[in-house]
């Protein structure tokens, strides 16, 4: 359900300059030194301190898939925090964001017009401004349809209404159904 959260983090990724350590004792000893302790590695994995202290020494190997792909998840949010923040700066302040989904929009307009959802497929630029509320409502803890309702502001108004050159009498764009969205700056 956070379809929103995941493109911004798909998108943050796509940033990086170098590749995250693929070894499983190169993961831990990334997220010991982010974490400070196996206590903390343990709590953010769900895993006991002993299983990390393990898999740092190399005592063990091969995590089950789903430890695996917790190791991977937390390495990756915590992976060149310095690049993903330049990036969004840069987004934020004069490059914008591009999205690209395939969704179900609804609309609220004047009478006579129709509102009914439906699917279509989009790949539209946004400006900065709505780069800046978008990573600024991420960061303050929005819930997904708070980020929804910004993109759709910001469809609305670049897509729809051609910066109002038309739909004029268009009030609302709702973003619901979404088969997928991903984000690019």
């Amino acid at each position: 359900m956070r379809e929103i959260e995941n493109a911004i983090e798909r998108a943050d990724q796509e940033a990086f300059t170098r590749e995250p350590p693929k070894t499983l004792q190169g993961r831990i000893n990334f997220l010991l030194r982010r974490l400070g302790s196996a206590r903390a590695v343990a709590a953010e994995l769900g895993i006991t301190a002993d299983s990390v202290n393990r898999y740092r020494r190399g005592a063990r190997k091969h995590p089950p898939k789903d430890i695996a792909d917790r190791i991977d998840r937390a390495v990756r949010t915590r992976w060149q925090p310095q690049v993903r923040k330049r990036r969004r700066r840069q987004a934020a302040t004069t490059g914008g964001i591009t999205v690209e989904t395939r969704a179900s929009f609804g609309y609220k307009a004047a009478r006579g017009s129709t509102d009914e959802p439906r699917f279509r497929r989009l790949t539209v630029h946004l400006p900065p401004a709505y780069a800046r509320r978008l990573f600024d409502a991420r960061d303050e803890g929005a819930a997904d349809q708070q980020l929804r309702e910004i993109v759709a502001e910001g469809l609305k108004e670049v897509y729809f209404q051609d910066g109002g050159q038309r739909a004029r009498d268009l009030y609302e764009v709702e973003l619901t159904d979404i088969d997928y969205l991903d984000l690019g700056y």
